[in-house]
Protein backbone atom coordinates (compact mmCIF):
# COMPACT_ATOMS: atom_id res chain seq x y z
CA UNK A 1 0.00 0.00 0.00
CA UNK A 2 1.38 3.39 -1.00
CA UNK A 3 1.63 6.24 1.48
CA UNK A 4 -0.73 8.28 -0.68
CA UNK A 5 -3.40 5.57 -0.52
CA UNK A 6 -2.94 5.21 3.23
CA UNK A 7 -3.26 8.96 3.82
CA UNK A 8 -6.42 8.99 1.71
CA UNK A 9 -7.80 6.26 3.97
CA UNK A 10 -6.89 8.26 7.09
CA UNK A 11 -8.67 11.33 5.72
CA UNK A 12 -11.77 9.37 4.70
CA UNK A 13 -11.91 7.66 8.10
CA UNK A 14 -11.58 10.98 9.93
CA UNK A 15 -14.42 12.49 7.91
CA UNK A 16 -16.62 9.49 8.72
CA UNK A 17 -15.77 9.60 12.42
CA UNK A 18 -16.29 13.34 12.87
CA UNK A 19 -19.67 13.31 11.10
CA UNK A 20 -22.44 13.31 13.74
CA UNK A 21 -24.52 10.16 13.88
CA UNK A 22 -26.29 7.95 16.44
CA UNK A 23 -23.13 7.12 18.43
CA UNK A 24 -21.97 10.74 18.58
CA UNK A 25 -25.46 11.80 19.68
CA UNK A 26 -25.33 9.32 22.56
CA UNK A 27 -21.80 10.35 23.57
CA UNK A 28 -22.75 14.03 23.72
CA UNK A 29 -26.00 13.30 25.58
CA UNK A 30 -24.32 11.15 28.23
CA UNK A 31 -21.37 13.52 28.52
CA UNK A 32 -23.47 16.62 29.08
CA UNK A 33 -25.82 14.89 31.53
CA UNK A 34 -23.36 12.71 33.46
CA UNK A 35 -20.00 14.38 32.96
CA UNK A 36 -16.74 13.18 31.47
CA UNK A 37 -16.98 9.68 32.96
CA UNK A 38 -20.35 9.05 31.34
CA UNK A 39 -19.10 10.26 27.98
CA UNK A 40 -15.89 8.22 28.04
CA UNK A 41 -17.62 5.02 29.15
CA UNK A 42 -20.09 5.50 26.31
CA UNK A 43 -17.11 5.84 23.96
CA UNK A 44 -15.63 2.62 25.39
CA UNK A 45 -18.83 0.72 24.62
CA UNK A 46 -19.08 2.22 21.16
CA UNK A 47 -15.48 1.39 20.33
CA UNK A 48 -16.03 -2.19 21.48
CA UNK A 49 -18.76 -2.43 18.87
CA UNK A 50 -16.53 -0.88 16.21
CA UNK A 51 -13.75 -3.36 17.05
CA UNK A 52 -16.16 -6.28 16.67
CA UNK A 53 -17.48 -5.03 13.33
CA UNK A 54 -14.06 -4.11 11.94
CA UNK A 55 -12.57 -7.42 13.08
CA UNK A 56 -15.40 -9.30 11.39
CA UNK A 57 -14.81 -7.42 8.15
CA UNK A 58 -11.04 -7.89 8.36
CA UNK A 59 -11.21 -11.59 9.12
CA UNK A 60 -13.43 -12.11 6.10
CA UNK A 61 -16.41 -13.46 8.01
CA UNK A 62 -18.53 -13.20 4.88
CA UNK A 63 -21.30 -15.47 6.11
CA UNK A 64 -21.70 -13.55 9.36
CA UNK A 65 -21.52 -10.20 7.59
CA UNK A 66 -24.11 -11.34 5.04
CA UNK A 67 -26.40 -12.56 7.81
CA UNK A 68 -26.16 -9.23 9.64
CA UNK A 69 -26.78 -7.41 6.37
CA UNK A 70 -29.98 -9.45 6.00
CA UNK A 71 -30.98 -8.14 9.41
CA UNK A 72 -30.48 -4.56 8.24
CA UNK A 73 -34.02 -3.38 8.95
CA UNK A 74 -34.26 -5.19 12.29
CA UNK A 75 -30.98 -3.68 13.50
CA UNK A 76 -31.93 -0.26 12.19
CA UNK A 77 -35.32 -0.15 13.90
CA UNK A 78 -34.01 -1.63 17.14
CA UNK A 79 -31.27 0.98 17.34
CA UNK A 80 -33.64 3.79 16.39
CA UNK A 81 -36.22 2.74 18.98
CA UNK A 82 -33.53 2.53 21.67
CA UNK A 83 -32.25 6.05 20.95
CA UNK A 84 -35.75 7.53 20.81
CA UNK A 85 -36.58 5.84 24.12
CA UNK A 86 -33.47 7.32 25.71
CA UNK A 87 -34.36 10.73 24.30
CA UNK A 88 -37.94 10.60 25.55
CA UNK A 89 -36.69 9.53 28.99
CA UNK A 90 -34.38 12.54 29.05
CA UNK A 91 -37.21 14.87 28.00
CA UNK A 92 -39.50 13.38 30.63
CA UNK A 93 -36.85 14.06 33.27
CA UNK A 94 -36.69 17.68 32.13
CA UNK A 95 -40.47 18.10 32.01
CA UNK A 96 -40.88 16.69 35.53
CA UNK A 97 -39.38 19.98 36.68
CA UNK A 98 -37.03 18.35 39.20
CA UNK A 99 -34.00 20.38 40.30
CA UNK A 100 -30.80 18.49 39.58
CA UNK A 101 -27.64 20.53 39.72
CA UNK A 102 -25.44 17.47 40.14
CA UNK A 103 -24.50 15.09 37.32
CA UNK A 104 -26.84 12.17 36.81
CA UNK A 105 -25.58 9.23 38.86
CA UNK A 106 -25.90 5.87 37.17
CA UNK A 107 -23.94 2.68 36.71
CA UNK A 108 -20.84 2.82 34.54
CA UNK A 109 -21.97 -0.44 32.98
CA UNK A 110 -25.14 1.24 31.81
CA UNK A 111 -23.22 3.89 29.86
CA UNK A 112 -20.93 1.21 28.41
CA UNK A 113 -23.76 -1.04 27.28
CA UNK A 114 -25.65 1.88 25.77
CA UNK A 115 -22.61 2.72 23.66
CA UNK A 116 -22.14 -0.90 22.60
CA UNK A 117 -25.81 -1.38 21.73
CA UNK A 118 -25.99 1.74 19.56
CA UNK A 119 -22.72 0.90 17.82
CA UNK A 120 -23.77 -2.65 16.94
CA UNK A 121 -27.28 -1.60 15.90
CA UNK A 122 -26.00 0.82 13.25
CA UNK A 123 -26.19 -1.24 10.03
CA UNK A 124 -24.73 1.59 7.97
CA UNK A 125 -21.38 0.95 9.65
CA UNK A 126 -21.55 -2.72 8.71
CA UNK A 127 -22.36 -2.06 5.06
CA UNK A 128 -19.89 0.82 4.90
CA UNK A 129 -17.00 -1.33 6.07
CA UNK A 130 -17.78 -3.97 3.47
CA UNK A 131 -17.59 -1.38 0.69
CA UNK A 132 -14.99 0.94 2.23
CA UNK A 133 -11.96 -1.19 3.07
CA UNK A 134 -11.54 -2.88 -0.35
CA UNK A 135 -11.11 0.51 -2.05
CA UNK A 136 -7.86 1.10 -0.16
CA UNK A 137 -6.29 -2.32 -0.65
CA UNK A 138 -3.58 -3.08 -3.19
CA UNK A 139 -4.70 -6.35 -4.74
CA UNK A 140 -1.13 -7.14 -5.84
CA UNK A 141 0.20 -7.10 -2.27
CA UNK A 142 -0.53 -9.39 0.71
CA UNK A 143 -4.09 -8.63 1.82
CA UNK A 144 -3.96 -9.64 5.49
CA UNK A 145 -1.33 -7.13 6.57
CA UNK A 146 -3.05 -4.33 4.65
CA UNK A 147 -6.46 -5.08 6.12
CA UNK A 148 -5.16 -5.19 9.68
CA UNK A 149 -3.29 -1.92 9.17
CA UNK A 150 -6.49 -0.30 7.93
CA UNK A 151 -8.48 -1.84 10.79
CA UNK A 152 -6.12 -0.62 13.52
CA UNK A 153 -5.92 2.83 11.93
CA UNK A 154 -9.69 3.12 11.62
CA UNK A 155 -10.25 2.07 15.25
CA UNK A 156 -7.61 4.53 16.48
CA UNK A 157 -9.16 7.43 14.54
CA UNK A 158 -12.69 6.68 15.72
CA UNK A 159 -11.47 6.34 19.32
CA UNK A 160 -9.64 9.68 19.21
CA UNK A 161 -12.53 11.61 17.68
CA UNK A 162 -15.22 10.03 19.86
CA UNK A 163 -13.11 10.69 22.97
CA UNK A 164 -12.79 14.33 21.87
CA UNK A 165 -16.57 14.59 21.65
CA UNK A 166 -16.80 13.07 25.16
CA UNK A 167 -14.26 15.52 26.61
CA UNK A 168 -16.03 18.50 25.05
CA UNK A 169 -19.41 17.29 26.31
CA UNK A 170 -18.01 16.59 29.78
CA UNK A 171 -16.46 20.05 29.89
CA UNK A 172 -19.76 21.60 28.88
CA UNK A 173 -21.44 19.72 31.76
CA UNK A 174 -19.22 21.58 34.24
CA UNK A 175 -20.67 24.89 33.00
CA UNK A 176 -24.29 23.81 33.35
CA UNK A 177 -25.86 25.55 36.35
CA UNK A 178 -28.96 24.40 38.20
CA UNK A 179 -31.11 26.77 36.18
CA UNK A 180 -29.77 25.32 32.96
CA UNK A 181 -30.09 21.64 33.85
CA UNK A 182 -33.63 21.41 32.47
CA UNK A 183 -32.55 23.04 29.23
CA UNK A 184 -29.54 20.71 28.95
CA UNK A 185 -31.75 17.66 29.51
CA UNK A 186 -34.18 18.91 26.87
CA UNK A 187 -31.40 19.53 24.35
CA UNK A 188 -29.77 16.13 24.91
CA UNK A 189 -33.18 14.45 24.72
CA UNK A 190 -33.88 16.06 21.37
CA UNK A 191 -30.35 15.14 20.23
CA UNK A 192 -30.94 11.48 21.06
CA UNK A 193 -34.30 11.47 19.28
CA UNK A 194 -32.66 13.04 16.22
CA UNK A 195 -30.03 10.30 16.32
CA UNK A 196 -32.80 7.72 16.40
CA UNK A 197 -34.57 9.33 13.47
CA UNK A 198 -31.27 9.46 11.57
CA UNK A 199 -30.86 5.74 12.09
CA UNK A 200 -34.48 5.02 11.18
CA UNK A 201 -33.99 6.90 7.90
CA UNK A 202 -30.88 4.88 6.98
CA UNK A 203 -31.09 2.91 3.76
CA UNK A 204 -29.00 0.18 2.23
CA UNK A 205 -26.14 1.39 0.04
Amino acid sequence: MSIELYLAFVLASAVLAVTPGPSVSLIIANGTSSGLKGGLLTVAGGITGVVLLVSGATLGMSSVMALMADWFDLLRWAGAAFLVWLGMSRLWKAWKNEPAAQPLVTSGRRWYWQGLAVSLSNPKMLLFLGAFFPQFVNQDAPLASQLWLLAVTFIAIVTLIDATYAVLAGTARAWITEKRVRLADSVTGVLLICGGLWLAAARRV
